[in-house]
């Protein structure tokens, strides 16, 4: 199943979300009093630390007004889906993982079919994400865990770029089965990069992260964020002629390296990757050499772990050997 662009937030109008319905006499169906399905009160908790259920009389506060200060990701399902049903313990479980990262909400569409109706709807399971009341569309249909973790990986890459960073607190216990744990304190070492990051000053966060690495070279989530902060700064004035210039001639590294860099900070993972490895293969000397520095670069955003990066490694050592 083809997936949505990932590379705009706003594709879908939340304008008519923004002030909800009054609450009416009668619960829908399928609803507890207060509006939230599978009997639990609007706004509670829905399996995870830091899952919420949403209905038509609490988006606005639940996702809207959250998404100002954390990504809010917002799994519309229904019991009657087999894909619903199965996708939701992976979200859930990534929800707990990333620790509040993100914040899981969940639109039971039988329950709330105004929020079906004015998202558009049509096929279940649907996830989008919302930041500062914008929506960032991720994926429909049902997805394996690897997948689902890498669109929160491309989430989070977006929010940072949007300049958000912040966490949430937990909303409800934990996930039932797993002891419950206190949520973990932020690391002080990264705190100033990170401050600089949400104030919107990238210099000041580069500043932050390079001294951290001077002091350890190997901490890797230092790299990461280095890498995550130097990839906002350069794709935030990208000439318009860019991607033009990079068809027009292979051995333009400049472009070629922009287009890659915009083409991750969209999603398209894959195409940055191979971008450059085509590049490298037709260039040579220090300007091999740069292209090659910097598709190493992409590879600490994306991480070590993913299984993209682990492939495009293997097809840049074939090109470099």
């Amino acid at each position: 199943m083809s997936q949505p662009n990932f590379s705009r937030p706003g594709a879908i109008d939340l304008s008519s979300l923004r002030k909800p319905p009054a609450p009416r006499p009668g619960s829908a169906p399928g609803s507890a009093p207060g509006g939230a399905p599978g009997g639990a009160p609007a706004g509670a908790s829905a399996g995870g630390a830091y899952v919420l259920n949403v209905t038509e009389q609490t988006f606005q506060a639940d996702v809207i007004e959250r998404s100002l200060q954390v990504p809010v990701v917002v799994e519309f399902w229904s019991p009657r889906s087999e894909a619903s049903t199965a996708l939701s313990p992976i979200l859930i479980q990534l929800s707990t993982e990333y620790a509040g990262k993100f914040l899981l909400t969940r639109i039971d569409i039988d329950a709330n079919p105004q929020l079906a109706q004015a998202v558009g709807v049509q096929t279940i399971p649907l996830v989008i994400a919302v930041l500062r009341g914008q929506v960032v569309p991720l994926f429909q249909g049902a997805v394996s865990d690897a997948e689902a973790r890498q669109y929160v990986e491309q989430l989070l890459t977006v929010a940072v770029a949007n300049g958000i960073t912040g966490r949430t607190d937990p909303v409800g216990p934990a996930v039932a089965g797993e002891p419950e744990q206190a949520e973990p304190e932020p690391d002080p070492r990264y705190e100033a990069a990170e401050n600089a990051v949400g104030a919107g000053d990238l210099d000041g966060a580069i500043a932050a992260y390079e001294a951290l690495l001077k002091e350890t070279p190997s901490d890797a989530e230092a790299k990461s964020g280095l890498a995550r902060v130097q990839l906002v700064k350069r794709t935030r004035d990208v000439p318009a002629e860019v991607r033009t210039r990079a068809a027009e001639d292979a051995a333009d590294i400049e472009a070629q390296m922009l287009v890659a860099d915009v083409d991750l900070m969209g999603g398209h993972v894959d195409d940055a990757f191979a971008r450059l490895i085509k590049t490298i293969q037709v260039t040579a000397g220090d300007e091999r050499d740069a292209v090659r520095l910097h598709l190493l670069e992409l590879f600490e955003v994306v991480g070590a772990d993913d299984e993209r990066v682990v492939k495009a490694r293997r097809r840049l050592m074939a090109a470099l050997f």
